[in-house]
């Protein structure tokens, strides 16, 4: 693998490494529904206390998946680009197609 495959698989994979938490998972789940949401209201939506929300928050941001707009007191954040919803959904067809792989070995 040359130098700048290695820097594209090692992109990639960064990107997958910041999603990789179910409570990022559920972060864009929410965030893709919105243009905005604060930062208080995905603590609300999420279970969490406001650090733990703020910390995977900035793993997301880090990785380019989210950014914010400070207000005042108030963190607004916004999904980057759309498309994670595709990769959901071609997550959960993986999913789907292991589990009918299972059932079909056991019948």
């Amino acid at each position: 693998m040359n130098r700048a495959e290695k820097a594209k698989y090692e992109t990639r994979a960064s990107v997958l490494k910041a999603l990789a938490h179910p409570a990022r998972l559920k972060l864009v789940d929410v965030l893709s529904e919105h243009d905005e949401v604060c930062v208080c209201d995905l603590t609300e939506e999420i279970g969490m206390d406001m650090s733990t929300v703020s910390r995977h928050l900035s793993q997301l941001k880090n990785a380019g998946i989210v950014e914010s707009d400070k207000r005042g007191q108030m963190v607004f954040y916004s999904l980057r680009v759309k498309c994670l919803k595709s990769l959901f959904g071609c997550i959960e067809s993986v999913v789907k197609c292991n589990v009918d792989q299972q059932l079909k070995v056991l019948s």
